[in-house]
């Protein structure tokens, strides 16, 4: 429950707080007082979107505040998903600043709005008057009959197993379409990947292949050449071995001379070593060369080969080829495997719509089950309210699909009269109607909801005299088993509350303040006679608004 609540800076509320007890509160004000400010404020911690606007000053920070009391609501497991601590006296704090940034907090710990959003839900239900055509929806009416057959655990297991469920039958598609198109290439995929196999290509080989044909295919030009060489080192007259012979022999004897001799003649012998190597490599080669017309067509076949391979593939290089055969070898391959796991997912779908069917027949039942309780609750409490003919007539049927919450239709059917037939809510009640139902639906509700708080908007819309009496004799009721609060306008509401507060404005330097204030017996008494004879308070109305609070 909501135990104390303080706001700073937010519409017209300068500052205020403001503390909550068990029970049942009714909150009241003229028109325009700022009520639905206050439930603004409220709905920042609640997890709202917020902005700038809600700033009164707009050049300072606008903070909310809320303490709740959650020892008994088994709210533990949210504080520990989302590692935060747990404090049976939990604050909520909300900050706008002036940039317009807006923080969030649980407890002093910063939290997202999704975390806020996702407590709030355990902690207080608003219900605003727009949220009474909300029970012409069947998401809300789904919630209603669910709540009675205590599905929710129910509807849990089935949820975690829709989603997989859903998961597979993407997966299955997938991989079906995938193997599809691999099937429709199979023996052109096959034909490729023979084709690659075929050539035993290697990883390098086409820079060796490509210097062995050069080589073979010019060897009598390269033998031409190195003979020529040779004859040219070696000619006893005037080849180079001979003349560098001569000119070591020459510096050796002037070498004593100078250091720059001496050193030109260790070059020159250096020249001459080196030089004789060369000419003892050049006759190894020359040795060694010869014409090999099978190996070099062998080899030009080769190359020509990978030439072709790599046009067709459009690559450059034998590595890229190598990929490729790998991909197209993954692909053939793939097709058993793709069959194999295609077969497990067939096999897990099967299991999970056994286990959806299992639950969604429970949950069938229970709601089943359920209907009449419902009904009858339903009825009993509008026969309080005036509506002593109201029928209501649920029906839920299973289907084959597998829905969100079960593979249930429901349908909503009410009459009002006696003798009418049964139509869908929002085309034959009326708004006054529709308030009372929707009292009588969270009444049913607060009996098997563990939420610690709720908050009625002018539910009382429509309403008047001994109707409004019992509409807040009803939300007394629900206050003994949860925190109720009334926004109303009506004094038959007003004077069932435990505690009263009262929303008014004030002027203070020519600028008006939104206030809050907890009324004792007296001030009630005031505020219930104004409420019901107007800012002229009779006696009789004193004497009316003391009968109502007694």
């Amino acid at each position: 429950m909501i135990t104390n609540l303080s706001i700073e800076n937010f519409a017209l509320i300068e500052k205020l707080s403001i503390r909550f007890s068990e029970g049942f509160s009714t909150i009241t004000g003229e028109t325009g007082a700022g009520k639905s400010i206050l439930l603004g404020a409220l709905s920042l911690v609640l997890g709202k979107r917020a902005d700038l606007t809600s700033l009164k000053n707009k050049e300072e920070k606008c903070v909310v505040e809320a303490n709740f009391n959650i020892k008994n609501y088994n709210l533990k497991s949210f504080f520990e998903t989302n590692d935060l601590d747990f404090e049976e006296e939990t604050i909520i704090r909300r900050e706008i600043l002036a940039s317009g940034k807006s923080r969030a907090f649980i407890n002093d710990t910063p939290v997202n709005l999704n975390q806020l959003q996702e407590l709030s839900a355990s902690l207080i239900d608003v219900h605003s008057q727009h949220q009474t055509q909300e029970l012409s929806d069947d998401v809300v009416q789904f919630k209603i009959i669910d709540s009675i057959a205590s599905n929710f655990d129910l509807i849990s297991n089935y949820s975690v197993d829709l989603k997989e469920y859903k998961k597979c039958k993407t997966n299955l598609k997938s991989k079906s379409e995938f193997l599809q198109s691999i099937l429709n290439e199979q023996d052109y995929n096959s034909f490729l990947l023979e084709e690659l196999l075929s050539a035993n290509l290697k990883a390098d080989e086409q820079e060796e292949l490509e210097a062995t044909f050069e080589k073979l295919n010019n060897v009598e030009f390269i033998k031409e050449t190195i003979v020529k060489s040779l004859s040219i080192a070696t000619d006893e007259q005037v080849g180079v071995l001979q003349n560098l012979k001569e000119i070591k022999n020459l510096f050796s004897k002037i070498a004593p001379f100078s250091l720059d001799y001496s050193s030109l003649s260790e070059r020159i012998s250096s020249t001459l070593i080196e030089f004789d190597d060369i000419e003892k490599e050049l006759n190894q080669l020359s040795e060694t060369l010869f014409s090999d017309p099978e190996t070099l067509e062998n080899t030009n076949l080769k190359l020509q080969l990978i030439y072709s391979l790599q046009k067709k593939h459009q690559v450059k290089t034998v590595e890229e080829l190598l990929t490729i055969q790998n991909e197209l070898d993954n692909k053939v391959v793939s097709v058993i495997t793709l069959e194999s796991e295609i077969e497990k997912i067939k096999n897990d779908i099967l299991e999970l719509e056994e286990k959806l069917n299992v639950n969604a027949t429970k949950i069938h039942k229970n709601r089943v089950e359920a209907v009449p309780i419902l009904t009858s609750k339903l009825q009993l409490i509008l026969e309080q309210l005036g509506m002593a003919s109201a029928r209501f007539k649920i029906e839920v049927t299973q289907k084959e699909d597998f829905l969100s919450n079960g593979k249930d239709e429901i349908e909503f059917l009410f009459s009002a009269n006696k003798g009418s037939d049964f139509g869908l809510l929002k085309k034959v009640a009326s708004g006054g109607e529709m308030s009372r139902i929707m009292l009588a639906v969270k009444s049913v509700l607060a009996q098997y909801s563990s939420l610690p708080t709720i908050i009625f908007d002018e539910i009382d819309t429509g309403v008047s005299g001994e109707i409004a009496n019992k509409m807040g004799e009803i939300m007394k009721a629900m206050s003994l088993n949860m925190q109720v609060f009334s926004i109303t306008h009506l004094p038959q509401i007003a004077g069932k509350g435990s505690s009263h507060f009262k929303v008014f404005k004030t002027v203070e330097n020519n600028k008006t303040h939104t206030d809050l204030k907890l009324l004792n017996q007296e001030e009630r008494i005031q505020e219930i006679a104004q409420m019901l004879s107007g800012s002229t308070i009779s006696d009789s109305a004193l004497i009316h608004a003391k009968e109502l609070l007694n």
